[in-house]
């Protein structure tokens, strides 16, 4: 009987690798976390291993999948998206730290926006491969920016202004790249300093703004406002080159780093495992970027390459924002470190969208030898 070895060779092996490899580390620091907590039950990481299990279902069915199949179907799931954030704002929606974004089913929630995330990069793709190319006049600009305003706004409102910013840079950051007319990005950005202007009066709460007085002045609330970033600098200053090594960070353990296994995990990482580690981490996030830009520009069509090039925009804007608010660099917005914090949605969303580039990478090699 003889095996089937084409599947093998269609697949990108340095991706997959790397991004297990990254996925492990984060695994690590939250079994790292869940020794400080003392219960015993790692409750928590076990979750993770479940949604990564249900994630990696996804990648390989998605990798399997042809990726052309999404241009209709995007649409459909971007609709659904729309709907549910829509219905979190309403009582069936849970509110968590101050946030409205979640439905809870038992002892499991389900968080929208990151199903838009999934769905916008979709949608955009679209949207740029058909009129891309062609778009100069302002009412072009306005029609193809409506699909990342409404999420925007919907997000906004919870209010979770950390995903409300990743989803306006998705659009922000992929645009600015396409448009050949630079007078839209000089329009856009007055847009952005009037919404903050108004957000500021009249819509950011009293914690939101505190958060970026914070920013501005870290010291002007030590205890308060700026207790998480405090914190999380004495840990990755801490960590030294070696780190201390799992299991034995102080600010971990002893639970001086608020939201641990989430929004700080990069600082247990840091006092952890050092230099040494951060540096691994952040090597194996250049190289996943790299192997995406690859994939992206040998994709077979405009589509299959706008996919890949989103992902890719989608989970550099995620770790960036992440990492600054970690060392101080950016305000603390909440938003998790992509295929290494602990959370359930994102990671099935974004191994999602893995299977799709893979998909994506696999077609252009078939395309390559013909």
């Amino acid at each position: 009987m003889k095996i089937n070895f084409i599947f093998f060779k269609k697949v990108d092996w340095a991706l997959v690798v790397a991004l297990l490899l990254l996925i492990g580390v984060g695994l690590a620091a939250i079994y790292s976390v869940a020794l400080g907590q003392g219960k015993g039950e790692f409750l928590n990481f076990r979750k993770q291993v479940a949604w990564l299990i249900l994630g990696m279902v996804f990648l390989l069915a998605l990798s399997n999948f042809n990726y052309r199949y999404w241009l209709k179907l995007g649409w459909v799931g971007y609709l659904i998206a729309l709907i549910f954030l829509i219905l979190v704002l309403t009582p069936l929606g849970a509110t968590i730290r101050g946030t409205r974004g979640w439905f809870s089913f038992a002892n499991m929630t389900f968080q929208p926006v990151e199903m838009m995330k999934f769905f916008l990069v979709i949608v955009l793709a679209d949207v740029y491969s058909r009129y891309g190319r062609t778009i100069h006049k302002f009412g072009q600009l306005v029609l193809v920016s409506l699909a990342a305003f409404l999420p925007v706004v919907l997000v906004a409102l919870q209010p979770d202004f950390g995903s409300a910013t990743i989803l306006f840079f998705l659009w922000f950051i992929s645009f600015i790249l396409i448009t050949k007319n630079k007078k839209h990005i000089f329009i856009i950005l007055g847009g952005i300093l009037v919404a903050l202007v108004i957000s500021w009066f009249f819509i950011f709460a009293d914690y939101q703004k505190s958060r970026l007085v914070t920013f501005v002045s870290p010291s002007s609330d030590p205890l308060g406002s700026g207790y998480n970033v405090q914190q999380s600098l004495i840990a990755v200053g801490a960590g030294k080159f070696f780190g201390r090594g799992l299991g034995f960070g102080s600010q971990s353990q002893l639970k001086f780093i608020p939201e641990s296994q989430t929004d700080f995990i990069f600082a247990v990482i840091a006092e952890e495992l050092g230099f040494v580690g951060v540096g691994l981490l952040l090597a194996l996030f250049g190289f996943i970027f790299y192997r995406l830009y690859r994939i992206a520009s040998g994709a077979p069509d405009d589509f299959a390459m706008f996919l890949a090039f989103l992902v890719l925009i989608l989970i550099f804007i995620q770790v960036f924002i992440n990492i600054g608010m970690s060392v101080g660099f950016l305000p603390v917005t909440g938003i998790s470190l992509p295929f290494v914090s602990y959370g359930g949605s994102f990671l099935i969303s974004a191994l999602s969208l893995i299977g799709i580039c893979l998909n994506v990478y696999r077609a252009g090699l078939t395309a390559r030898k013909y």
